[in-house]
């Protein structure tokens, strides 16, 4: 596979923040970059597209390197950029610009392991709504409670007084990306990723439609 990449550099002057201040999340910045976007080219046969997804088959979590960009400004509200992450040796600032993990080699290699039906990017809308559109319609998804390690600015950010479910629907939770996939194909992707890298059986598929928690 080939892409291209178009990456545009932003300078400000010292002391200048961008015009928005969800972007800027009140940071004073000199240097912004940006990722435009990427092409890429697929066989029309190795297209990823769910529809053989069933009931049974299995949820793959990918781990998350922070926010990704998501849910900024409920953040915004009642906490201070400057405080420290509780548990960790950075600002909550710091935390919120970690860079976004980018899965593209990570999935790769677990594709060519075989058995991967659906591949739900965990952006802006959280599991409930990213995950129910790689399915078919008439199926949902159980999600393992404590089934990985929620990072601690989640944990941070929900003392905030933000509900659960607004905390689904708004963050990752320390999962980037979610693969759904055979329950033959689940264990050679756990067995691999405890030394390449890491992932998390955090649920899987059922019969009528939805995202529910257990």
């Amino acid at each position: 596979m080939s892409a291209l990449h178009l990456i545009y550099h932003v300078v400000y002057s010292p002391g200048v923040s961008p015009k928005d201040p969800a972007l800027a999340i009140g940071l004073k910045v000199r240097h912004v970059h940006f990722m435009g976007f990427a092409v890429d080219i697929v066989k029309k046969d190795s297209v990823i597209d769910g529809r053989d997804i069933v009931a049974g088959d299995v949820l793959i979590g990918l781990p998350s390197s922070g926010i990704h960009s998501n849910g900024f400004s409920p953040v915004r509200h009642g906490l201070s950029l400057e405080h420290k992450v509780p548990g960790e040796d950075v600002t909550l600032g710091e935390a919120l610009m970690a860079p976004t993990v980018i899965y593209v080699m990570q999935v790769l290699d677990i594709i060519s392991k075989g058995g991967i039906k659906g591949i739900a990017h965990i952006t802006g809308g959280g599991f409930l709504d990213n995950i129910p559109r790689v399915f078919p319609k008439v199926l949902g998804a159980v999600i393992h409670n404590n089934s990985w390690e929620v990072p601690s600015v989640f944990k941070w950010i929900q003392e905030g007084k933000i509900e659960d479910d607004e905390m689904r629907q708004t963050f990752n939770m320390g999962i980037g990306m979610v693969l759904v996939v055979s329950k033959e194909a689940s264990y050679r992707i756990l067995e691999s990723g405890n030394g390449a890298y890491k992932a998390y059986r955090i649920g899987k598929v059922v019969s009528g439609e939805g995202v529910s928690y257990h």
